[in-house]
């Protein structure tokens, strides 16, 4: 493991790739022009802890041409942690009520939802718990002086692979009507109508669901009775820790 670099690397990017690294891997080996994390054999690994957008282009280039995972971190729990004014030691530390789960990858997804039908492509979901690091800048004023600066990890809780459109709509909640709107999604999912509709574009782009009409609460959609998207092969998941290929 001495070999992975960390140059310019944020702490959590830097554990995931430790904590995803195997005998024989590669590290930030040049392919095709771009700077890939991790190189297992015919296999390519990048681990994005922001947005997907800013490596649209990478990612559509590298999986035209070579098989590619995309590993994505999502806070199942966080701590928030205030360093002292200074740096030296700890200044509080406190647990964050906001929980996350596997549906809030629909929120980065939605930038490049067609790749997953690619099957050359799968999305590598870690739910964790983090540390979420901030310091003390005086020159700020009020509750803008805590800015942050690392995410740390503490724990990889659980995990899940989607290698095809199918394993993404088995997200779709039990109990939805049919058919249904993003304001029933929301509800079932008990999180924010925006994220429903994300997922519901998502959805749609893969042909995993459809438009039937409109209601009262917007337009209603339904399962496509065709399955997912042809071409596609259903691999289905892993489970937790065999990761190998």
């Amino acid at each position: 493991m001495s070999g992975i670099g960390t140059l310019n690397e944020r702490s959590l990017h830097a554990a995931l790739k430790r904590w995803y690294a195997r005998p024989g891997d590669e590290f930030e080996a040049t392919v095709e022009g771009y700077v890939v994390d991790i190189v297992r054999d015919d296999l390519l690994v990048e681990i994005q802890t922001r947005g997907f957008s800013a490596m649209k282009r990478k990612l559509r280039d590298l999986t035209d041409r070579h098989r590619v995972r995309l590993v994505y971190p999502i806070p199942r729990e966080r701590w928030v942690v205030r360093l002292a004014p200074g740096g030296n030691g700890v200044h509080s530390r406190r647990k964050s009520p906001l929980h996350g789960d596997v549906e809030l990858l629909f929120n980065e997804l939605v930038s490049v939802p067609d790749l997953l039908a690619h099957p050359s492509f799968a999305v590598h979901v870690l739910l964790i718990q983090e540390e979420r690091v901030r310091r003390f800048d005086p020159t700020r004023r009020g509750c803008r002086r805590w800015v942050p600066c690392e995410r740390r990890l503490l724990e990889v809780c659980d995990e899940r692979l989607f290698r095809s459109p199918a394993d993404l709509a088995d997200l779709l909640p039990d109990g939805l009507p049919d058919p249904f709107t993003t304001g029933d999604l929301s509800t079932a999912l008990r999180r924010p109508r925006r994220l429903a509709q994300r997922m519901a574009y998502c959805l749609r782009a893969l042909e995993l669901i459809e438009p039937v009409g409109r209601s009262a609460g917007g337009v209603a959609y339904a399962r496509c009775a065709a399955g997912p998207r042809r071409g596609v092969t259903i691999l289905g998941t892993e489970p937790f820790r065999s990761i190998g290929t």
